[in-house]
């Protein structure tokens, strides 16, 4: 039988600004990728997103991203490496600190937004990230971009990885996502979200803007939580691979292609 996990980007609010519906998407998903304080989330909101996850036993994973809250993390950024390796230690550890202090642990490491994209074209980039990340966590599954830099990074550091591919992202002929300042590159429509994700864990591939089918290593699907429609696109994926025969699974971690 084929399995996939489900996993959202969460933890995004800030002080009294809301983003997304956490609590609404964590009776859908099987994975959490929590904001630790870079491109957004508060020690509030990471306390409280991640009890609640534990609570729904879905798996936590730190997911650090420039420290840009004005950006919310998706404007590139020229930061020296030394510094952003530590801004990711330092995002992480407050990540694996604020889990262990609710009985919980954080299992994944998940990039987010423009370094994630970043890193998905540099694999000198991406190594250096997630070799930071695992200095201070080892045993962290790596979340990568499937057939981008980013898997050719998590395999050639022998660290656990699982591949992820997008619900409601387009993607371009390379395996990398259409950049959000292009029509199209978000999706909107929860139905089509859905058709697209059975189509693309069935057939084992990411099927680009252009028909191309890419190859890659499906292990977690990812769905934005910070879209107005994210709930009923979670929805919608979650019911499409259900009703096409598709086991829904924390994943595991691989080591191999």
């Amino acid at each position: 039988m084929i399995t996939v996990d489900l996993n959202a980007d969460m933890g995004e609010s800030f002080g009294p600004w809301k983003m997304g519906d956490d609590a609404a998407l964590l009776k859908i998903i099987s994975s959490a990728n929590i904001a630790c304080g870079g491109h957004a989330g508060d020690a509030d909101v990471m306390a409280a997103t991640m009890k609640m996850a534990h609570e729904n036993g879905v798996g936590i994973g730190a997911h650090p991203g420039f420290m840009d809250i004005a950006g919310f993390g998706r404007n590139r950024m020229s930061v020296p490496r030394s510094t952003l390796q530590n801004q990711v230690r330092y995002q992480v550890a407050a990540s694996v600190g604020m889990a262990r202090s609710i009985g919980a642990q954080v299992r994944h490491l998940k990039l987010h937004g423009a370094l994630a994209n970043m890193a998905s074209e540099d694999e000198t980039l991406a190594r250096d990230l997630y070799e930071a990340a695992l200095s201070v966590a080892p045993d962290l599954i790596v979340m990568v971009l499937s057939a981008t830099a980013q898997q050719d990074a998590a395999q050639s550091l022998g660290c656990k990885w699982a591949g992820e591919i997008f619900a409601d992202r387009a993607y371009n002929d390379n395996a990398t996502l259409v950049d959000r300042s292009q029509p199209g590159a978000v999706i909107h429509d929860a139905a089509l979200a859905g058709q697209r994700m059975v189509k693309m864990v069935q057939a084992g591939a990411i099927i680009t803007e252009s028909g191309k089918e890419i190859p890659a290593a499906i292990d977690t699907i990812c769905l934005h939580g910070d879209t107005p429609e994210a709930v009923d696109i979670a929805r919608s994926v979650k019911a499409a691979l259900q009703e096409a025969g598709i086991a829904l699974k924390c994943f595991e971690g691989r080591t191999e292609a």
